[in-house]
């Protein structure tokens, strides 16, 4: 974790920087070694080939912001409920999640839009940033989609209303502000931001942001602190039972949480919201679990069923 680095908290790497090395290729990702996932994980079905290239998922349309490019603190968020396909009956009937893929596979074709500043609460912070890679160029922003595609299908199976802040079906963004105003338009009951993280080679293992206590202009967390820090420490645990993944070795003292005080997708958020970082990109074991098919089928399931006991209470 690198405090430096804009409004993520990775050290990218040689050649990550916004418009330089895999992100500005944009090749497409190794071939899966462990082959595609079982029958009864039908977001293959949604996203095959999911380790190449942008994602687009192939259902109707209407689960993400579909909008234009991000235009700052006015920019529309969502009804609750509005536009979401899959909710129905189930254990998680009415409640709302928005799931919020990091980055956008755009980004690195408009380094100047996503480097602009905008206001995080307690100071100004780049809009975006282009996310890591492994070694052999396979993105964050395609790991965080896909993954992100298949705990949406894994909620609406549970009968869950889903938003996606973004489905790689604009140009670039959202900004950091608009992801968080997006999940409170929806007032949502728990919004989840997946990410992979760009720490050194030889740092292993996932960890949960949640947000420090944090007030300052546009910036309150009182009320979420608590629910927030349940929701990640229902996450963390069912990550470890799901993936047999242990917590990281280089943050949060082997608790697999990370409290963080200077993100704007969590200092503006009024609803509980935590960031997933499933992994270290720059790890070799670590990437080869992120580029399984399987191993991403179950990191969705742990985090589905993290925000299931949490809803459920």
């Amino acid at each position: 974790m690198r405090a430096r680095d804009r409004d993520r908290h990775r050290d990218r790497g040689p050649g990550s920087a916004p418009g330089a090395g895999p992100d500005a290729t944009c090749p497409a990702g190794p071939v899966d070694p462990a082959g595609p996932v079982d029958a009864i994980d039908a977001i293959d079905a949604i996203t095959p080939n999911p380790t190449a290239g942008v994602h687009r998922d192939r259902r109707t349309k209407g689960t993400s912001h579909n909008g234009p490019c991000p235009q700052g603190p006015g920019a529309a968020a969502p009804s609750r409920g509005a536009g979401a396909a899959g909710a129905g009956a189930g254990p998680l009937a009415g409640k709302v999640v928005v799931v919020d893929p990091g980055h956008n596979p755009g980004n690195f074709r408009h380094t100047r839009e996503i480097g602009r500043l905008v206001d995080i609460g307690t100071n100004r912070k780049e809009c975006d940033t282009t996310g890591t890679a492994t070694g052999d160029g396979y993105t964050e922003a395609a790991f965080n989609l896909d993954v992100s595609h298949r705990l949406r299908a894994l909620l609406e199976k549970q009968g869950a209303t889903v938003l996606l802040t973004q489905d790689g079906d604009r140009p670039f963004g959202p900004c950091v502000d608009e992801r968080a105003r997006f999940g409170n338009g929806a007032a949502a009951d728990a919004a989840v931001s997946i990410h992979a993280d760009g720490s050194g080679s030889g740092n292993r293992g996932f960890h949960v942001i949640h947000p420090a206590q944090v007030k300052g202009g546009a910036a309150d967390t009182a009320g979420i602190v608590g629910p927030s820090r349940e929701l990640a420490e229902r996450i963390a645990g069912r990550l470890v039972r799901v993936t047999g993944s242990a917590p990281a070795d280089y943050v949060g003292g082997g608790t697999g949480l990370h409290e963080r005080g200077d993100l704007g997708g969590l200092n503006l958020s009024t609803v509980p919201k935590v960031f997933v970082e499933c992994g270290n990109m720059r790890d070799a074991k670590d990437a080869a679990l992120l580029k399984s098919s399987r191993w991403r089928q179950d990191a969705a399931r742990g985090i589905a069923e993290g925000i299931s006991t949490y809803l459920l209470g």
